[in-house]
């Protein structure tokens, strides 16, 4: 339903990633529209085609019902907006003046939704919306070894960046990242943990395993940053007592960890899924594993990380990145090296000892809004009190160094 431009409650616009071309940033964008609403009156716009399909790492499933995650009915989607923007970004502008939001907050995570961004951005400073930027990262891996990509990326953000009036990000290592990488200084930022992705926990039984098995799960899509031939050559070196499942949809023709699954001396052991399961397989993969292992060498944040997390099962993860401060409040986690398999299967055995109980997720739903009205306070938008306890402190300074 449309928000009420009488309400008293402080109104939301979320821009992010939509169901058509479905990935990680899609679960999120719902999950915080959803999670905004406890507050405040939300509205979501949804990038629908982000770039021709033909460019997509994923082409084959553009358009499949693969989620079944729906967003609240108290929030109203616009969707969406094509790369191509004409006639759909005109149409959202529209959507903007009917919600009559207090703030639009931009879901960032590729350079494929730039100019669109920049289009909102206008529409909303003309119409006195503030502009508020979520950084999942400061640029995507795939367009930075592409040196046009990150040209134009560099060169075109700068204008967005000058009409934001505020920024959140997931880590400090996101916050530092972001300062080094642009002039952001006078910019109110916070640190917003990622929340939750419990969605796809159900009550049903774990998958019993076979006895003294200890069965190893990685999730996520195959990209040369992900480390996943890290976890083959380590995997070859661990004994019978361990079995390994690959769920992942392979990007940017990084052939090469399929290349050692298949020539792995413990290829009877490894068990490959080479594409994007839909959300009705996901509980099932994580209700038959005894341990998640994420074998990154670059991360800002995780979602098979939170879903591992969700589940209780102990975590194997790289200490890189964002990561760090995500996985150490989490009791099931069993930090390694990147880029070092010797310590990779060392740390598996020592989650092999973790298994078998239930590991309670520290992350919340509630904290990530808790980040965010400290910001809106900051930014003048709602003066309401803010229920942290650490409201009277914030996490970073507003020079975001």
């Amino acid at each position: 339903m449309p928000a009420s431009p009488h309400s008293s409650r402080t109104r939301v616009v979320v821009v992010g990633s939509g169901w058509h071309f479905l990935s990680g940033i899609s679960y999120y964008t719902c999950r915080l529209s959803n999670a905004l609403q406890e507050r405040y009156d939300v509205g979501t716009i949804l990038m629908r085609r982000l770039l021709p399909a033909r460019l997509y790492p994923g082409r084959d499933r553009v358009g499949q019902p693969l989620s079944d995650l729906r967003y609240a009915d108290d929030v109203r989607v616009f969707d969406g907006i094509d790369w191509w923007a004409v006639p759909s970004v005109r149409r959202a502008t529209r959507f903007l003046r009917e919600q009559q939001p207090d703030v639009l907050v931009l879901q960032w995570w590729t350079g494929a939704v730039l100019h669109s961004y920049l289009a909102l951005a206008l529409a909303a400073r003309r119409l006195g919306i503030r502009v508020v930027v979520e950084f999942h990262e400061v640029q995507d891996t795939a367009e930075l070894r592409h040196r046009w990509a990150a040209r134009y990326v560099r060169a075109a953000i700068r204008p967005l960046l000058r009409r934001t009036s505020g920024v959140v990000v997931h880590s400090a290592y996101d916050r530092d990242a972001l300062a080094c990488a642009y002039d952001l200084a006078g910019v109110p930022a916070e640190i917003a943990l990622h929340g939750p992705f419990d969605h796809h926990v159900v009550d049903t039984p774990r998958t019993p395993g076979p006895d003294g098995v200890c069965r190893l799960l990685y999730f996520g899509t195959i990209r040369p940053y992900k480390g996943l031939e890290d976890l083959i050559e380590a995997f070859g070196t661990l004994g019978p007592e361990y079995h390994l499942t690959v769920v992942g949809e392979t990007w940017e023709g990084w052939t090469r960890p399929a290349e050692l699954i298949a020539s792995s001396p413990a290829r009877d052991r490894i068990t490959f899924v080479n594409r994007y399961v839909p959300d009705t397989e996901v509980n099932e993969y994580f209700a038959a594993a005894d341990a998640v292992v994420l074998p990154y060498r670059r991360s800002s944040a995780s979602g098979p990380l939170h879903i591992a997390m969700s589940h209780g099962l102990p975590v194997v993860v790289t200490s890189v990145g964002g990561l760090v401060e995500a996985a150490g409040p989490y009791p099931g986690t069993v930090f390694v090296p990147p880029a070092e398999p010797g310590e990779l299967a060392a740390g598996i055995k020592s989650a092999a000892g973790l298994t078998g109980r239930r590991h309670a997720d520290p992350s919340s739903w509630e904290r990530t809004l808790d980040a965010y009205q400290r910001l809106f306070t900051r930014i003048g938008i709602d003066q309401e009190s803010v229920t942290s306890s650490n409201q009277t402190a914030p996490l970073l300074s507003p020079d975001l160094r």
